[in-house]
């Protein structure tokens, strides 16, 4: 029974390690592969037409050499290093490719992809930077043409059924990825930071339905193990995304357990379900440009600073509270703008609450991590007489 629950965590690792092996594998059957750019791709699309989402990443062992000639170095090193992968045809078994306007670095990139590594099917996702009213029936108009773009693709339409129950398959992956992190509370963790990264890579590598076979395998393996983590300080993560584990285990070694992520590799995607409209798009598109918060959406402003500080940062004020967290690493990857500019005012408000912050402008490279070992142990050092 032991090693039979004992699955779970090595198949993650196993798929992180090689992403892609399983997306192949579906291509040789027959399956499609589409690759999508963060967090704001509507993939039950995808599903409902028996698509395979796999959301593009980068690589921090890899240089950048290839995407040189069409980027600029001033340009986000993430995009870059994804774009750098695809002329490399490390996704050459893309069916398609769906941008994003997540950020401006993101929808260049996302151009320049589709003009340059040729999937037989490519859409761009204008994502409006504001959520009102008009800008909401906007991004449902934008969803509704990716669906018939997908339609006219595959040669068969999305019957409305087929959208809602991947919305629902969908939406128990994101409650098994909440019931993963509620592991975490307890001191120690249940689940490290460094094995919930893998995991999120992996299901974000294979079709939902075998993802929330993992999840719920992980979940089995993690609830029934003796814990193998030692109490540390408790730390959330806020800001760009981190995508290998090098970082995690940089950071856990030197005095601080993850409990929480609040990035596109995190909570972000996975904390809010989509609500079962009468029309399903009505659900996805207020989901994805209401839900998923990132701040390259401007919300409503208060009438102060504390208040507008308040609204918009306020779900960090609970995680912190849920997770009891002790400090707050924000992670910005070089020329990251989005997050970079939000800095002083979330420093500013997690600070008023009684959190310390540290704040690393990182270079997404392995070969540049072990230089940010004595700030995370000095960090680690400094919370103690916070």
């Amino acid at each position: 029974m032991e090693e039979q629950n004992n699955t779970g965590l090595r198949r993650a690792a196993e798929i992180y390690r090689h992403r892609g092996l399983r997306a192949r594998q579906l291509k040789e059957e027959g399956k499609k592969i589409f690759g999508y750019f963060c967090c704001y791709p509507p993939i039950e699309l995808l599903t409902a037409l028996d698509i395979t989402p796999i959301r593009v990443l980068g690589n921090m062992d890899e240089p950048v050499t290839e995407a040189d000639d069409y980027l600029p170095p001033v340009m986000c090193i993430f995009c870059r290093s994804a774009f750098d992968l695809g002329m490399k045809a490390q996704y050459n078994y893309f069916d398609g490719f769906v941008g994003a306007h997540a950020c401006d670095g993101a929808e260049r990139t996302s151009f320049i992809w589709q003009n340059y590594i040729h999937s037989p099917c490519n859409f761009q996702l204008d994502v409006p930077h504001t959520a009102h009213g008009p800008a909401l029936t906007f991004f449902k108009e934008q969803i509704a043409l990716f669906q018939k773009t997908l339609e006219t693709f595959c040669g068969t339409q999305i019957h409305p059924d087929d959208l809602r129950q991947a919305i629902a398959l969908h939406n128990r992956q994101r409650a098994l990825v909440r019931e993963l992190y509620g592991l975490r509370k307890p001191n120690p963790p249940l689940v490290s930071g460094t094995e919930m990264l893998q995991v999120l890579i992996a299901v974000m590598s294979i079709p939902v339905t075998e993802g929330n076979d993992l999840l719920q395998a992980v979940i089995n393996e993690v609830t029934t193990r003796a814990n193998p983590h030692a109490p540390k300080h408790r730390l959330l993560i806020w800001g760009s995304l981190i995508d290998h584990a090098a970082f995690t285990e940089l950071i856990e070694s030197s005095g601080f357990n993850i409990v929480v992520e609040d990035t596109a590799i995190g909570t972000r995607p996975f904390w809010h379900d989509i609500e079962m409209t009468a029309d399903p798009l009505d659900g996805i598109s207020d989901h994805y440009l209401n839900e998923v918060l990132c701040p390259r959406t401007f919300r409503e402003t208060g009438p102060s600073y504390q208040a507008d500080s308040d609204a918009r940062f306020n779900y960090l004020k609970e995680f912190a509270k849920h997770w009891n967290v002790d400090g707050v690493f924000a992670n910005i990857i070089r020329n990251c703008d989005i997050h970079g500019y939000e800095v002083p005012v979330i420093k500013d408000y997690l600070n008023a609450i009684g959190l310390p912050v540290l704040v690393i402008e990182q270079d997404y490279s392995t070969a540049a991590l072990e230089p940010l070992r004595t700030r995370f142990e000095a960090f680690a050092e400094s919370i103690d007489g916070y």
